[in-house]
């Protein structure tokens, strides 16, 4: 924690950020009884097993073990340091932190920090420039032909690098930032005679930014012919095209609000989509779906539908985005464009209404696409050729859980091919059959279905573990019952992480009476004991609870600690006797030892 933040100020900070709205803007979050539940972003996983604790302000995956509060959160999903984490926290609450407030280290590197900057100040250039300048006119009138307006030029910040051979490399010298660096991060190109240029000239400019806003990299398209007719800026550690998804940053609020995103493959397409209300757009980087932007996309919503160029090579494309986002468990399904059109086409002559209500909410399933999308490979007005396609769509239907769907999907068959209904059951029966047992998708309550709920946890732990856990678990919500733990047993817990966990709880209810375990956490400098104390604090607790069961506890806690000193001390004995050159008296020692261990386990 740095000392230079005053603890009140930290304090503020995280009571004003609630967790489930952090959280919520990086993952789907679904409320399952108190708790909330989504897939964990630190781990792959296709059952949700990440819990968020609104009351607590604390989560934990029950998966791989991470925990902690807000800020915990933040530094692991962003690689943030303390006061970084701090800092985004204060920006997103209004919170502001001590302007002396300052910490000389870093999780990013220098160079990229300077990038960033870099990028961030041609930014703001390139779109004054279109806005605002003579220099500029040639890319505002590109994009007012194709029907953007300025709300929208600026909520995207679209801009125009002029064709001027060293316009961008001396306004970036000038602000202190060396050519090197520049070329670099791809914003200069050089020259055979070793001099630098804008690497954009001549062309209208479209920022890439994070799912922070940070602009990390320039998407540019000629308007003058030049060639290539699209120019991105080249791969970095700030920017993996393949990570990324245009357009994130301002979609993913809509994308939570209408749980669902739509997929575009262009930025004039996800521009003129925004422009036209469907605001949850995004977009590839002029490459097919990698599979960690499905992931992404996963982690916010169940439902993504894709709005490629409906011409061969869209629907191919399409297809294998279909796949992929299927493989990471999104339900796909497909925007309903007319044959070789595009969205920016449709838009521009359909207007903006019509794109919404006959493109994007009359979607079709994946089935029904997946039917059209084999006939390509066929020739139907051969018999041969329809009875083929038949049996491949059959192959495919059967893979489908619902019943109901099934018969829905068998009905278009049977009526499209004239086909009994009977003949087309019996071979979907023959499929499944084949599929051996289905598993069964629709799982009751799937977000607090825990499959052995701690996936770590290899074996049942032994009682006065479990014992000391569940009195843990009430000492972080009681002070009262922290106080009389205290008083009884001290730090003689069994379990060493237990006693470090007591001994800090103690000395947290000294300076602050109130029970607040998000607060307890930020104390921990050790991330394992961090995701410890979350992972106890989600046990299930009673509102109440007597003292006999708390003295039961105890109890249990006490014996086990009398029975390992015994241990100890017959121990101490056998070596003494092995040191004395009494191998009898050893011997009846060990056996005293087994006896007492055999006796404590059948007691347990």
């Amino acid at each position: 924690m740095s000392a230079q933040i005053p603890e009140e100020v930290v304090e503020e900070v995280r009571r004003s950020n609630d967790i489930v709205d952090v959280i919520g803007d990086y993952i789907q979050l679904k409320k399952q009884g108190r708790n909330y539940f989504g897939l964990c972003p630190f781990h792959g996983e296709k059952t949700p097993s990440f819990s968020v604790t609104q009351d607590k302000q604390i989560f934990h995956c029950f998966g791989c073990g991470k925990g902690g509060n807000v800020v915990t959160f933040i530094m692991e999903i962003e690689g943030y340091t303390f006061y970084e984490a701090l800092r985004l926290l204060s920006e997103r609450s209004g919170v502001a932190l001590p302007v002396n407030a300052r910490q000389p280290t870093s999780s990013m590197s220098q160079e990229n920090q300077n990038i960033l900057s870099a990028s961030e100040w041609m930014t703001k250039l390139y779109h004054h420039l279109l806005r605002y300048t003579k220099d500029g006119k040639e890319g505002y009138q590109y994009f007012k032909e194709r029907g953007i307006a300025d709300e929208t030029i600026d909520a995207f910040q679209l801009g125009f690098a002029p064709n001027i051979k060293d316009f961008t490399a001396e306004f970036l010298t000038k602000k202190g930032f060396h050519q090197q660096l520049l070329v670099k991060a791809g914003l200069l190109s050089v020259n055979e005679d070793n001099t630098a240029d804008d690497r954009f000239r001549g062309r209208v400019i479209f920022p890439i930014r994070n799912h922070l806003g940070k602009t990390v990299a320039f998407g540019g398209r000629t308007v003058a012919n030049q060639e290539p007719k699209y120019l991105n800026s080249p791969e970095s550690e700030l920017f993996q095209k393949g990570k990324l998804l245009y357009n994130f940053d301002l979609a993913k609020k809509h994308i939570r609000k209408q749980s669902e995103a739509v997929l575009f493959e262009g930025y004039m397409d996800v521009i003129s989509a925004y422009q036209a209300g469907v605001k949850n757009a995004v977009a590839t980087l002029g490459t097919s779906l990698t599979e960690a932007q499905a992931q992404l996309l996963r982690r916010y919503v169940d439902t993504v539908i894709i709005c490629y160029d409906a011409d061969a090579a869209g629907t191919e494309a399409a297809y294998k985005a279909s796949v992929t986002l299927q493989k990471a468990g999104c339900h796909v399904k497909i925007a309903n464009l007319q044959e070789n059109m595009d969205p920016d086409d449709y838009i521009s002559e359909y207007g903006s209404e019509t794109f919404r209500r006959e493109v994007i909410q009359s979607s079709l399933t994946f089935t029904s696409f997946y039917m059209r999308y084999l006939k390509k490979d066929f020739n139907l007005s051969l018999e041969a050729d329809r009875i083929q396609y038949i049996e491949n769509v059959l192959e495919y239907i059967a893979t489908i859980d619902s019943p109901v769907e099934r018969e829905y999907y068998l009905n278009e068959i049977s009526q499209a091919y004239h086909v009994s209904m009977e003949s087309l059951q019996q071979e979907i029966q023959v499929h499944r059959e084949k599929m051996g047992p289905t598993k069964d998708k629709i799982k009751k309550n799937r977000y607090t279905n825990r499959e052995a709920t701690d996936k770590r946890t290899k074996k049942l732990l032994p009682a006065f573990h479990n014992a000391e856990r569940q009195l843990m678990a009430y000492m972080l919500q009681d002070a009262s019952i922290t106080d009389k733990v205290q008083e009884e047993i001290g730090a003689s817990f069994n379990i060493d992480d237990h006693k470090i966990i007591a001994t800090h709880l103690y000395a947290y209810y000294e300076e602050q009476q109130n029970p607040d375990v998000s607060s307890f956490v930020e104390m921990l400098t050790d991330n394992r004991l961090k995701e410890l104390v979350t992972e106890i604090a989600m046990i299930p607790v009673h509102a109440t609870i007597t003292h006999d069961e708390i003295n039961d506890y105890i109890r249990m806690i006490r014996a086990e600690n009398s029975n390992q000193q015994s241990i100890q001390s017959l121990k101490a004995e056998q070596r003494l006797a092995e040191q004395q050159n009494d191998p009898i008296k050893a011997a009846g020692i060990a056996m005293q030892i087994i006896e007492l261990q055999k006796q404590w386990k059948s007691i347990k």
